[in-house]
């Protein structure tokens, strides 16, 4: 589920990519993005990282975020970023960013139960209530380690419009862009490119 925030300016809308209403991971590491006038950080303060993991229903509404905890979870998005670099790229990732989704990991993991539902059993998995901010870096983290080692894993790859610094899962081998309005402003330049050298 992608939550639009109506309030905000507009250039702040960006279109969903492709595989964000699966993988929050993705909606993480694109809370960074680039606009004609420069960088946007959904996450650049406290009180913005804070309504982020609301919005996306990780964080109870009343739940206090401190300073120390926003960074956490800055560091968190880059630990993402850079492993999905790697998964793309066939590379090995830097061992402060494998080690920081780990941390995330280890954070507050939720606690296995069984559940007796009717006459039927089944386990559940019970997120840490004493600890929020640990239950939703935790949760942000295994996001991201399902999208990384699961079937979804080839398909994730970085936008090729320049300027463009999100992810996205693509639909098809040929799809190079996150959203058609990268791929119409990439043809345009070409056209415009193309135009210019002609005459």
């Amino acid at each position: 589920m992608r939550y639009v925030d109506h309030d905000a300016p507009h250039y702040l809308h960006q279109p969903p990519v492709p595989g964000e209403e699966r993988f929050l991971s993705l909606a993480l590491v694109n809370t960074r993005f680039a606009l004609s006038h420069g960088e946007v950080d959904l996450l650049e303060d406290t009180g913005a990282a804070r309504l982020w993991l609301v919005r996306h229903e990780l964080l109870p509404d009343r739940t206090v975020l401190s300073g120390r905890q926003a960074g956490r979870l800055r560091a968190l998005r880059e630990a993402v970023r850079d492993l999905f670099a790697a998964r793309a790229e066939g590379a090995v990732p830097p061992a402060p960013s494998l080690d920081a989704l780990n941390a995330a990991l280890a954070t507050a993991p939720p606690t296995p139960r069984l559940v007796w539902a009717g006459r039927e059993p089944h386990r559940a998995d019970e997120p840490d209530t004493a600890n929020p901010v640990g239950a939703a870096l935790c949760a942000l983290a295994e996001d991201g380690a399902d999208l990384l080692i699961g079937a979804d894993a080839g398909q994730l790859a970085p936008c090729g419009a320049p300027g463009c610094t999100r992810w996205f899962l693509r639909s098809h081998a040929a799809r190079r862009w996150c959203t058609t309005k990268c791929g119409n402003r990439v043809r345009a330049a070409r056209h415009y490119a193309a135009r210019k050298t002609s005459v």
